[in-house]
């Protein structure tokens, strides 16, 4: 079986690869940056803003093509000039057009798909997912399409599911800091259970657009299991909204922020999806401690800035704005 992976170098899409690899399919991963492909895959360089990126591999005989792209320009010109057996792009519950209820279905309204090739920023991700489904849809005969959740475990270059482990195991405080709201619903799925079944779907040709998430728990269950994996003695310690907003901490993700949390009703199922067909054909996931101690693992040796979070020196300002600081 031959792979053709649209990315293939960073987290998913090196994951997916190296996946594929050990299941015995020859890989060959298209990228452009500068870091390496999986040992054992092929790597071929291009810029996907280039109308003819794909030059090289537009003829190839591809038993399936993997596609983790977020521009619409470049899903419609890949499906235009690349012809496989069998498509599988991954998307994002992002596409879903509300978040205020629980574990919504692949049924439930999706966004209206972005019209431009590129998309202007971040705040049009869901369109451009959908306007990404769209191009597959309208131009391949077989293909999966993956609603990802949020994903997490070794090469969370985010910090997302890395953030709070790393944490408990690296405290400033007799204490970590953490959102006021610990019963909010969150959802994590190992990069590792995702990529073998999306390696799943293309080996089997399954066919439909699927999600594929972890269980839904609460953010207390994360955080108490953080404290496991870190062997921590550290305890949670939540700090109320109206002073997070005063110290200018963010949510979800990004600097400055206490991630896995959104102070706002109509998000807050924002990380929930119903997974009952993806795994009646095959997903499977391990359990949420498996997955933290990969992060961990991960946060502990990584080179590059971590991109979530409270530094030490913000954790130790925000402390002294609760009563009792120490």
């Amino acid at each position: 079986m031959r792979m053709l992976i649209l990315g293939g170098t960073a987290f998913l899409g090196r994951a997916i690869a190296i996946e594929a690899l050990a299941r015995g399919i020859e890989v060959t991963c298209v990228a452009r940056g500068a870091t390496p492909a999986p040992d054992g895959a092929a790597l071929i360089r291009a810029d996907r803003d280039a109308d003819n990126a794909l030059a090289e591999v537009a003829h190839g005989d591809w038993d399936a093509v993997v596609d983790v792209t977020r521009q619409p320009g470049h899903a419609r010109r890949a499906v235009r000039d690349v012809q496989a057996h069998h498509w599988i792009l991954v998307s994002s519950g992002n596409v879903y057009a509300r978040f205020d209820q629980p574990e919504q279905s692949e049924e439930a309204a999706i966004l209206p798909p972005l019209t431009a090739d590129v998309m202007p920023d971040m705040s049009r991700y869901g369109e451009a997912k959908v306007a990404c489904e769209e191009a597959v849809r309208r131009g391949c005969d077989s293909w999966t399409i993956v609603r990802s959740g949020l994903i997490g475990g070794a090469g969370d270059w985010s910090g997302r599911s890395g953030y709070y482990p790393w944490r408990f195991a690296h405290p400033t405080g007799p204490d970590v800091l953490v959102p006021p709201d610990l019963n909010f619903p969150v959802a994590l799925i190992d990069v590792r259970d995702l990529s073998a079944w999306i390696v799943d779907c293309a080996t089997r040709r399954i066919q439909g657009a699927f999600n594929a998430a972890g269980p839904t728990i609460t953010l207390g269950e994360l955080l108490a299991t953080a404290q496991e994996v870190a062997g921590s003695q550290a305890v949670a310690r939540p700090v109320p909204a109206p002073t997070l907003d005063e110290a200018g901490v963010g949510s979800w993700m990004g600097p400055s922020t206490l991630p896995l949390w959104i102070d706002d009703p109509e998000w807050r199922w924002f990380a929930s999806l119903n997974t009952d067909r993806a795994r009646q054909h095959g997903l499977t996931t391990r359990p949420l401690r498996d997955t933290l101690t990969a992060a961990l693992e991960y946060e502990n040796q990584r080179t590059e800035p971590r991109q979530t979070g409270l530094t030490d020196a913000e954790e130790r300002d925000l402390r002294k704005r609760l009563p009792e600081a120490g």
